[in-house]
């Protein structure tokens, strides 16, 4: 009975640690990031396609696992059509074309895979690089910011085919769930290139969660206006944003994860999250809801080996970045190795009523050459006043990498969970 009561004493130590270890960054009871996930892409051989996939698809339409499918040029769903993925399916992506898969607004994609069986969209190069397709774009008629309530997207693709917004927040473009996009993110004329996975004025009916881009060229996720709930995303190594979100968004996204590379990057940006709602104030109607992103439970990690070497050669940049006119409600987030962890944008004035719209609550900043300052300012002791207070229960660390997350160097398959301590039992009877 006494060995009992001592293994009951034991067992209720380890699961009180494991609810202490889930209480910021991602959580989960185990390590949702098994099974469906690849962190090393380029290893990956899927053999040739058997079918192409090009032109408009105007007609419901199911992709299945026996095929493996290449995606050539620009293919639109259109006509309130429905584009099906089986799960396990492969999609190889030419990149001679720069391929990309739109949407179009009225249309659905269902791309629902499972955990052992995720969808993949993957480059056709034997030499995978980041930017070698174009990506995914979903076109909704949920609200936008802009004037006259409608936008459409560019990347040089066919305008007729690319309107989003309206007044339908609860709108449904179907289901992304379980899929992986590898390498897209293409360079486009100029300065621009395609995101891996582009969300344009979609609905909160719309199921986004369990999706890893890899080596994107572009953005790995951005959303543009819309109501959008986003659930157990992965970034992995993005040369540019992981996060981005514009043109009045109400979007709510948790339990997901960055990882930055020092050495990846573009002059667009590189930025875990940024939260604006707008690119010039002319655009943008005023009296519409601006951008307000809800992130909770996040992890942003540089995966540097040597943190401070890099953030003294100006390889690491901040991990958040907020404009003026939008919100951000940053709740139990893990923000590890950046330099500083949050820039405020320098035409945000710093005082009751915009600090109130920019919130950190029960944030865990670790090894961040600074925590949260204005652009341009050097000095930010109001700033670390103001969230250093009590009340907010924001805790700072200095510990690296490996000893912060609880399988940081595993290759394979990593655990990027926080990790708090550790209970070690060894026999209670001697």
């Amino acid at each position: 009975m006494k060995n009992i009561t001592k293994l009951i004493g034991v067992f209720l130590l380890i699961a009180g640690s494991v609810t202490a270890q889930q209480e910021k960054g991602i959580i989960g009871s185990n390590n949702w990031l098994n099974n469906w996930t690849d962190f090393k892409p380029n290893k990956q051989e899927y053999g040739e396609a058997n079918r192409i996939l090009a032109g408009n698809i105007s007609v419901n339409t199911k992709l299945e696992k026996k095929n493996i499918y290449l995606l050539q040029g620009n293919v639109y769903v259109t006509n309130n059509a429905t584009l099906t993925i089986d799960p396990g399916t492969v999609i190889i992506c030419d990149s001679e074309s720069k391929a990309s898969l739109v949407i179009t607004k009225g249309a659905t994609l269902i791309a629902d895979g499972l955990d052992t069986d995720p969808i993949v969209f993957t480059s056709n190069k034997s030499l995978k690089k980041a930017g070698d397709w174009g990506g995914i774009i979903l076109l909704g008629d949920a609200p936008i910011n802009r004037f006259g309530g409608v936008s459409a997207a560019n990347f040089e693709l066919n305008p007729a085919l690319t309107a989003f917004g309206g007044t339908n927040a609860a709108s449904n473009s179907g289901i992304l769930r379980f899929v992986r996009i590898e390498f897209a993110g293409a360079k486009l004329k100029g300065t621009e290139n395609f995101n891996s996975l582009l969300l344009c004025g979609v609905g909160n009916k719309t199921v986004v969660e369990n999706v890893m881009v890899s080596f994107s060229g572009g953005d790995s996720f951005e959303v543009l206006g819309g109501e959008v709930k986003l659930n157990k995303l992965v970034s992995f190594k993005s040369s540019s944003n992981d996060y981005k979100f514009n043109y009045g968004t109400q979007c709510q996204i948790d339990n997901s994860l960055a990882i930055r590379s020092s050495f990846l990057s573009n002059q667009n940006g590189s930025r875990c999250l940024d939260v604006a709602s707008y690119t010039t104030k002319d655009e943008v109607d005023f009296a519409k809801k601006q951008t307000l992103v809800v992130a909770t439970n996040l992890t942003l990690v540089n995966g540097s080996e040597n943190i401070a070497v890099d953030i003294a050669s100006g390889l690491i940049k901040e991990a958040i970045y907020v404009s003026e006119n939008s919100s951000l409600e940053c709740r139990k987030t893990v923000i590890s190795g950046f330099n500083p962890a949050v820039l405020l944008d320098s035409k945000i004035e710093i005082n009751d009523k915009n600090l109130k719209r920019i919130k950190f609550e029960h944030m865990y900043f670790n090894f961040c050459n600074g925590n949260i300052f204005t652009e341009f300012n050097t000095n930010n002791e109001d700033l670390e006043g103001w969230y250093g207070n009590s009340s907010f229960a924001n805790f700072y660390s200095k510990s690296d990498n490996n000893e912060t997350f609880i399988d940081f160097l595993n290759n394979k398959r990593p655990d990027f969970r926080l990790k708090i301590g550790k209970i070690v039992a060894s026999n209670v009877d001697k």
